[in-house]
């Protein structure tokens, strides 16, 4: 039996260091769609580069963990998580 995951993923855009929140089935394939401009809400900001994902055994769990990370509650707990990869970046 095949595990499947789901994934909630944070890109950084190396143009203007905003982050992206997203969740997806396929984590290699949403990359690249992200990368090549795919997404309407992203392809302005390209490059992107993986900043944190996590992997859940349920599409309902990365989409709540991705609508989490989307409040104002998420966004602080995020920057924590990220704190030190965000420093890094700044610098």
């Amino acid at each position: 039996m095949t595990t499947r995951f789901y994934y909630t993923y944070v890109l950084r855009s190396l143009r203007d260091g905003k982050l992206y929140i997203g969740s997806t089935g396929d984590l290699k394939k949403r990359l690249r769609e992200h990368q090549r401009g795919g997404n309407t809400s992203t392809a302005r900001r390209l490059p992107f580069e993986l900043a944190f994902y996590e992997a859940f055994s349920t599409q309902l769990d990365a989409q709540r963990r991705e609508r989490y990370f989307k409040t104002s509650k998420g966004k602080t707990t995020l920057r924590q998580m990220l704190k030190e990869y965000l420093r890094g970046a700044a610098e």
